[in-house]
């Protein structure tokens, strides 16, 4: 059965080419040029990842709104925002809104697709056998895998699909100091530095918001992130 994508893109031109590269890859695609029209139509089915512009028509963080919308919907869907925009405020926006990704308009296609690919991976990774029974304790911290959850001190830690796997890339293996590059390949990532570090602060802020005092991810100038058993 085919994977159902929604593309959110006001620009015919861009949804089109998104979408006939995505149906080439045997995937099913939903096209949608405004938030309301994706929002009544996604309510009633979600679809397995959806891809969205930030702007949308007369909205210019529209986008924003919608991903906002979805993750309370869905905590685990796939959401990836492409924007004109680049800045770092905007990708750090998206990701605190819930974005497993960030991609500007300008990226090929091939490289859109390599991203979508290892964002369903990651997706992929929770249903695999040999994890069914997988829950990985480190102190404070619990990862439930199959139920796609993760707790710190017994409250309940709310992360995307991304963020679940690089934290648990990080916590497998306490001490150890994993360099960006690591972080993206065991997390089956395919983005660039600035990113991974809004991925690490956006994990930060999220356990902090349970227990200020939280420091168990740390930052090693110069060579990465470790994760350190607290109790």
């Amino acid at each position: 059965m085919s994977r159902r994508i929604a593309i959110v893109e006001d620009e015919p031109a861009i949804r089109e080419n998104l979408r006939d590269a995505l149906v080439r890859q045997g995937f099913e695609v939903q096209g949608f040029a405004e938030r309301s029209s994706a929002q009544a139509a996604l309510s009633s089915r979600l679809p397995d990842m959806a891809i969205i512009d930030v702007g949308l028509g007369s909205e210019p963080d529209g986008g924003f709104e919608l991903c906002r919308w979805l993750r309370g919907h869905a905590p685990a869907l796939p959401i990836v925002m492409l924007s004109a925009r680049d800045s770092e405020i905007d990708i750090v926006s998206g990701l605190r809104l819930g974005a497993d990704d960030y991609l500007t308009k300008n990226v090929s296609l091939p490289h859109l697709l390599a991203r979508v690919t290892a964002l369903f991976r990651r997706v992929d990774a929770l249903a695999q056998p040999q994890r069914q029974t997988e829950q990985l304790v480190r102190g404070a911290l619990r990862l439930d895998v199959p139920r796609f959850e993760a707790s710190w001190r017994g409250q309940s830690i709310e992360l995307t699909v991304t963020e679940f796997w690089m934290l648990h890339a990080l916590a497998r293996h306490p001490g150890h100091v994993k360099d960006r590059e690591a972080l993206m390949r065991e997390s089956s990532l395919v983005v660039d530095d600035q990113t991974v570090t809004s991925y690490v602060k956006r994990i930060r802020r999220k356990f902090e918001a349970v227990d200020p005092g939280f420091d168990a991810i740390e930052t090693i100038y110069g060579l990465g992130y470790r994760f350190v058993e607290r109790g």
